[in-house]
């Protein structure tokens, strides 16, 4: 078994996954400040091709050209997919969802790393862990609204989804993270999959670049997907700037986050981006959660970050019965 990180990798690991995180809330804004006139794609290929030029210069600093060589590229090719999916069933629901909505969705992720990890890590969830994950999922239901027709709703139940599917995609992600993180430096990590996101954006761009496939359609998720490109027009240039520079920040920031210190100590922090989406939403689109919302977001906050802290306290206990033992 793996010793705990020290105290100083904790600390480093928890400065920079806030620091992940605040980039995470700001690039989230300005994707859906820009979601009414640009394609998705387009922001993917033009926030990757400014975050891969910041990722090579942090390669160079982590130790030349050289780290990006690795002997496991299927695994690195599969996590990047695995990001591009959860980025883009999220972001399409972003652009038609209040912000604080979306986000609270998306943070059952940690509650669908612990289930996943049964399966997948081989480990033992407990009574009270799994209890937290059932409460997390009852606050998606919650959010989902059942007792209100379709009709009464302002999105359809298959949109509130996507942000849950997505936390599916970044779970899976993470654990593969976990994993690949030990051997491979996070600015490498950061170049490997902002290259699969200009790959596949750049797909898009030859299948439904001209805007053809979005003509008639109504759904705002999907036009986001399949829009016409558009050169950046005004002060939006800045926009697709700040996207860049967030990318870069993002990828390295929450790579270098879980290699430096144990998930069970820094993951909590990642719910300071819910009270941030909240923040934006207000201020900028004048949205605020109502009851049943706000009921959900609590349940699935509560529930995760209780799922966190009672890993940590078993992992204390482990590590403790470890130290107890009589070497032979």
């Amino acid at each position: 078994m793996a010793s705990p990180a020290p105290h100083s990798s904790n600390a480093a690991g928890i400065g920079f996954v806030l620091l992940g995180v605040m980039a995470i809330s700001v690039n989230d804004m300005l994707i859906k400040q820009l979601s009414g006139g640009y394609p998705l794609h387009q922001m993917v290929f033009l926030r990757s091709a400014i975050g891969i030029l910041f990722s090579l210069i942090l390669v160079q600093w982590e130790g030349g050209w050289q780290i990006l060589k690795t002997r496991t590229p299927g695994l690195h090719l599969l996590r990047g997919l695995l990001v591009v999916v959860s980025n883009l069933t999220y972001f399409a629901a972003l652009a038609v969802m209040p912000l604080a909505n979306a986000t609270a969705l998306f943070f059952v992720a940690p509650l669908m790393i612990t289930l996943l990890s049964i399966p997948l890590l081989g480990e033992k969830v407990g009574p009270w862990r799994m209890g937290a994950v059932v409460a997390g999922f009852a606050g998606v239901v919650v959010m989902m609204k059942p007792w209100a027709p379709s009709s009464a709703l302002d999105l359809s139940r298959w949109v509130l989804l996507l942000p849950v599917v997505s936390a599916l995609f970044y779970a899976l992600n993470q654990i593969m993270t976990r994993k690949l993180g030990i051997t491979t430096r996070a600015s490498a990590m950061a170049v490997y999959i902002q290259g699969i996101f200009i790959i596949v954006s750049l797909g898009f761009f030859a299948i439904a670049g001209d805007g053809r496939y979005a003509e008639g359609i109504q759904n705002g998720s999907v036009v986001f997907l399949l829009r016409a490109w558009i050169w950046p027009q005004g002060t939006d240039i800045w926009l697709f700037l700040g996207l860049g520079l967030n990318s870069a920040i993002i990828g390295y920031s929450l790579a270098q986050a879980y290699r430096l210190a144990d998930a069970a100590t820094i993951a909590p922090f990642e719910y300071v981006g819910l009270p941030l989406a909240v923040f934006w939403g207000w201020l900028l689109w004048a949205e605020w959660p109502d009851a049943a919302v706000s009921a959900g977001i609590l349940l699935i906050m509560g529930s995760g970050i209780f799922v966190f802290l009672r890993e940590r306290l078993r992992a204390r206990r482990l590590a403790s019965a470890q130290l107890m033992r009589p070497r032979l």
